[in-house]
């Protein structure tokens, strides 16, 4: 039986407090069962390090969440795609890009860049923000905040992605989620 479960996450060890809160519902479950979770940021080639986890750690559940990148049509044919082949139970996909969440909460976007000058008409207002293409995400996260005093939002520019997890952590997993179910 397996004991140990290895979340590894594409990003920065700085999204680390944000996934913690964001997967809490797990961690309650697994402790009374001493299950360990462990998260594990993946730097720079993730695939490449999932595979290495793997061997290294046979006994644990292994898994892998990946930003998807665009649209998928199975999980499984993606997995495929990107060298993952047959660990379609463990390779878990996210949004195309990680931006996509702010616009499932513009009003932590508005409380983070502030009133002056955020436009957040500029916002899509898609339901699903899995579904809305990364080129369109970005765009309008720029185009909502090109003229706030934090300036427009650039990813790694004044590292908004970095301060996000502490943004969004304290939202209740149903604030995010909510887009995903509809």
């Amino acid at each position: 039986m397996v004991r140990e479960v290895r979340i590894y996450y594409e990003g920065d060890r700085a999204l680390k407090p944000g996934f913690r809160a964001f997967l809490r519902e797990i961690g309650n479950v697994a402790t009374p069962r001493r299950w360990s979770i462990r998260l594990i940021e993946a730097k720079g080639r993730p695939v490449r390090d999932y595979h290495k986890a793997r061997r290294a750690n046979p006994d644990a559940w292994n898994v892998l969440l990946l930003d998807s990148e665009g649209a998928m049509i199975s999980p499984a044919e993606h997995c495929e795609r990107k060298g993952l082949s047959g660990l379609s139970d463990s390779v878990f996909w996210m949004v195309q890009c990680m931006e996509s969440w702010f616009l499932a909460d513009p009003g932590a976007l508005k409380n983070y860049y502030g009133e002056d000058g955020f436009r957040e008409s500029a916002l899509k207002r898609n339901p699903s923000v899995e579904q809305i293409a990364k080129s369109d995400v970005l765009s309008c996260l720029r185009s909502a905040t090109r003229e706030t005093a934090k300036g427009q939002y650039h990813k790694t520019a004044h590292s908004f992605w970095r301060k996000s997890t502490r943004t969004w952590s304290g939202r209740p997993l149903e604030t995010v989620t909510a887009c995903s179910r509809r």
